[in-house]
């Protein structure tokens, strides 16, 4: 199990987080929503390492081997699309096993007939695409997800939710994923928590039993569960208001 407990981290002159708990299981995905600049990034990255908690602690993280996917792409321009994911995989996989995992998950994502060329060549699409080949490549045991989906259409996003699930149903490993989309985090969540405004805390918890690959957005319970969540978040969203 990861988590925080009793966390508490202010940025600048900003309390982001004050006695903040929450759980992910091992092995499995949890979703993340919330309004903008609730911390949801700067969660990522304390379960990353990149930043510390100020108290409390980050629990079951250490010595994990971790992938993180970012809201842009961050790919090696110079570098054609198969050479970025071995770019991540060189110190850590032989040579056999390096072109391996290069083309297996190239041809899940589509992307197989692009591994010579390079990014400036390829969509938005295809470049996130990337990103998630190279994450999911890497023998990682937590992946982070920070909105990757955020600058694609509609029926893009759906797609690359659905490719996600299907690379977890092949390899299950614990996932954290932030969205802003209450509909993408129930498709792939096996729970969705949705935040406050800061100072962050847990306003609601949803907890799905339904099979990754059983869940449409139109099929019940998922438009119920939107729309709880959705209510959740516009009452908070009002507090705000109410506060300025």
């Amino acid at each position: 199990m990861i988590g925080f407990k009793e966390v508490s981290k202010t940025l600048g002159l900003t309390r982001v987080f004050q006695n903040f708990s929450l759980q992910a299981e091992t092995g499995r995905i949890l979703s993340v929503i919330g309004p903008s600049g609730c911390g949801k990034t700067t969660m990522l990255q304390m379960l990353a390492g990149l930043e510390r908690p100020d108290a409390g602690r980050i629990t079951g993280a250490g010595g994990l081997r971790v992938s993180y996917v970012f809201q842009e792409p961050r790919l090696l321009p110079w570098k054609t699309v198969a050479q970025n994911i071995d770019f991540v995989l060189r110190d850590v996989e032989n040579g056999g096993r390096r072109r391996e995992l290069i083309e297996h998950y190239l041809k899940m994502m589509g992307l197989y007939e692009y591994r010579d060329s390079y990014p400036k060549a390829l969509s938005g699409g295809m470049k996130q695409r990337l990103a998630l080949c190279r994450a999911f490549a890497y023998p990682h045991d937590l992946l982070l997800l920070d909105e990757p989906f955020k600058s694609l259409d509609t029926p893009l996003r759906l797609g690359l939710v659905r490719q996600v699930a299907g690379m977890w149903l092949a390899r299950p490993r614990t996932i954290v994923f932030v969205t802003h989309d209450i509909m993408e985090a129930l498709l792939l969540g096996h729970r969705v928590v949705a935040l406050s405004a800061k100072p962050t805390r847990v306003l609601e918890t949803v907890d799905l039993d339904i099979p990754l690959e059983e869940r449409k957005t139109g099929k019940a319970p998922l438009p119920e569960l939107h729309d709880r969540l959705l209510a959740v978040l516009q009452g908070e969203s009002g507090k705000q208001v109410e506060a300025l």
